[in-house]
């Protein structure tokens, strides 16, 4: 006997895009696990929510390699979403999906990202006790018809503002523990205290700019330093940082 369907209703499917972090693991794989903790170690929370793509394209690994490489990652809390660069027979049970087709502009992450057209409530409080407990907040801006966007209130601990499109200017400060992501230039008009990733769909040419550097990462077009890394006359300065070849540059500000 036939079973007759009588609700017409259709399913519906929609499109959405996040914010993924792409992993560029590098062998041999013990040596990029310890850069990988040494960043862990010092920008407490950088993994912590974010859906991960581990792009292993080029690297001459077998499957059980690939596995050990899941696994050390998952012991760190990293969670990987996907795997692009990899030949099928490398995709085993259990394993994250092949994933292929990604564009750079798309994604982020970083990076607990909702849809752009959700954006979620800014959190309530900036004490560090209570940040450290709230679920990370995530601004994401994608209008395509802007290049630029203007945050007038402080980025507060827990926030996560990111605009793949262009510039982000921030009119306030940057807390601890809140970050801000720009495909272009990111320019603060208060005390940066927090994370700043520039250039982050490879724009080599974006520059970070604040009044007072107290940051606890930055990054441009994927290249990222500590603060502790650059010369101390610049901590507590304002500062511009740029890409030069593969070191991060940094000069006072008149």
């Amino acid at each position: 006997m036939s079973k007759q369907l009588t609700d017409t209703r259709p399913i519906r499917l929609k499109g959405r895009s996040f914010l993924a972090l792409v992993l560029s693991p590098e062998l041999p794989f013990s040596n990029w696990l310890e850069r990988l903790d040494d960043l862990a170690a010092r920008s407490t929370g950088f993994f912590l929510g974010r859906p991960i793509v581990l792009d292993v394209e080029g690297l001459e690994i077998t499957q059980a390699d690939l596995k050990e490489l899941l696994g050390e990652l998952g012991e760190r809390g990293v969670r990987v979403m996907g795997i692009e660069g990899a030949r099928g027979s490398l995709i085993g049970p259990n394993m994250p999906p092949l994933m292929k087709g990604g564009r750079p502009a798309g994604d982020i992450e970083p990076e607990p990202a909702p849809g752009p057209a959700a954006a979620a409530t800014p959190a309530t409080s900036s004490a560090p006790e209570q940040a450290a407990k709230a679920e990370p907040r995530v601004e994401v801006h994608s209008q395509r018809a802007v290049s630029s966007i203007v945050i007038t209130e402080p980025v507060r601990s827990g926030q996560s503002i990111i605009f793949p499109e262009g510039d982000v200017t921030i009119l306030g400060s940057v807390a601890s523990g809140a970050e801000v992501v720009a495909g272009g230039s990111i320019h603060v008009y208060g005390a940066l205290r927090g994370r700043a990733l520039a250039g982050s769909v490879g724009n080599a040419s974006a520059r970070i700019f604040c009044r007072k550097l107290e940051a606890e990462l930055l990054a441009i077009d994927g290249l990222y330093k500590m603060p502790d890394d650059m010369d101390p006359k610049h901590r507590g300065q304002a500062v511009t940082v740029w890409l030069e070849g593969d070191a991060i540059k940094a000069e006072r500000l008149a």
